[in-house]
Order: structure tokens, then sequence, then C-alpha cells
């Protein structure tokens, strides 16, 4: 589940980038829904490891096209269903120590959107609600992963307290899982994956975001520690992150021993 901050903040630029935050945001999303499709594609289609469901805040928009109003949705369907698809432009190496550029299909099934405050609270309380609800039909399954993307603390009320009620939910495999990124628009140093609130500076929204986040479970541990350093005790946070690390963070956060 992706909870995603569509505040009027959103229209600021991603770190170094010129482009706004609702695009970087958005962009990231999409591209993991379209590499998780790939992952998951066998001889007789996509499989469906995954339902995933999308919550924006702010403007209240979630999947756009033929899947808007639905909560958790298959990937199968997302796959069958982008809301269009857009021609980009990607650099790649030539094999020859040159850059080349590419033209590329790019599926969309979330747009951009930035604008009004920041209900984080009501979309937290939200993500409980649809949480229950799907834990319910699958008791069994991989615990549900939630990643909460934003720049900038709740206006509704304090988040804490909704976030630790939702990582109360559990399947027998485990409690449900918060990852909280925090997007900026201005440089600095990048923090991923911490292990205590000593390591982040002075910033409550910071530790905030920090304390609502899940600690890793060994499995990701496992996965993860090859190309990035995470450790006991890390938590799925991400401070001050650009569009790099961002795309980064989703990807770990949701790679699970069935992908490997």
């Amino acid at each position: 589940m992706f909870l995603l901050d569509q505040s009027g903040s959103m229209s600021e630029g991603f770190g170094a980038a010129s482009i706004p935050k609702a695009q970087g945001a958005a962009d990231a999303i999409n591209r993991l829904l379209q590499e998780l499709i790939l992952k998951c594609t066998k001889e007789e289609g996509i499989r469906d490891y995954f339902d995933v469901a999308i919550i924006g805040y702010g403007s209240q928009q979630g999947y756009a096209g033929a899947l808007i109003g639905q909560k958790f949705v298959k990937l199968s369907w997302l796959g069958e269903h982008p809301n269009k698809i857009e021609e980009r432009t990607r650099k790649e190496s030539d094999g020859a120590g040159g850059i080349v550029e590419n033209r590329v299909k790019f599926p969309i099934w979330f747009d951009p959107v930035a604008s009004g405050d920041t209900p984080m609270c009501k979309a937290l309380e939200l993500a409980y609600e649809w949480v229950s609800e799907w834990i319910t039909d699958h008791q069994d399954a991989y615990p549900p992963m939630i990643f909460n993307i934003t720049d900038g603390g709740a206006t509704d009320a304090d988040p804490e307290s909704a976030a630790k009620k939702i990582m109360s939910l559990s399947t027998s495999d485990g409690n449900v899982l918060i990852y909280n990124c925090h997007i900026s628009g201005t440089k600095g140093s990048e923090i991923l994956f911490p292990k205590s609130e000593e390591e982040l500076p002075a910033d409550e929204l910071a530790r905030k975001l920090f304390r609502m986040s899940s600690l890793l479970p060994q499995e990701v541990i496992n996965l993860a520690e090859k190309e990035i350093a995470v450790e006991q005790n890390s938590r799925g946070f991400a401070f001050n992150a650009d569009l790099v690390n961002l795309i980064k963070f989703l990807n770990i956060g949701t790679r699970t021993p069935e992908l490997q």
C-alpha cells in the first residue's frame, strides 16, 4: 500500500532535480509497479504475488482510469489496466563507454497531484480500515507493507498513534510493516534505514516519522545488505531522500524471498 502526500507543497522541486516532488514520487511508484509486474510475469502470464492499493492524501486521489475507486488491486489487473502509456527517453550505455538515449514505453497508473493540506492521520485511519479487511481474507500471507511518502507534517492531528495502531495488525507471518520516506526540496544529508533517532538531525518531524517506521525484518536485511548499509534495528525510514534514493528505498522495501 502506498500513502502519498498530495498537499500543495508537493509542487515544489525534488531536491536538486527540476521536477516537482509530486511528479517524482508518482514516477517512482509507477516505475516500481512496472518492475513488480515484470518480476511476476511468467510464461502463463502475470502471477498475483501482490495486491496493491494507493491512497493519496491532500486531494484524496488514488488510482486513475479504469481502476479509479478501487482498493486493493491484483497485480494482473494492474498489468492489464494502466491509465495510459507514455513514451519517455532513457539514457543507457552503448557498450563502448558512451551514452545513448532510447525511447521506452512507460505505463502510468498514478498521476501527480499537489493541492491542499496534509491530512496524514485520515490517510492512516483509512489504511488501517483497508488493511484490516485485507488481513481477514489473507491470514497466512506475508504481512502487508505500507509506504508513506511525504514532505511535511500532518495538518489534521498527531499521526504517531495511528501508525502504531496499524503496526499492531498482523498475519500469521508477522506484523504489518510501515516504511516512511521524507522527501525534500533542498540539498542535504540523506539517511536511509537508520537504527536510532540520534542518527537524525534535531528535526521533530523526522524523528516522529522514524518512530512511526517498522524495524526491518531479518529477511529484508539479508536481501538488502549486499548493496546498502542495513543492520539489526534498522528501521524502514528514509530522511531527506532525493529521487534516486526514493526509488532505491521502494525497491528494497518491497523485496520478499519469493521474488529472489
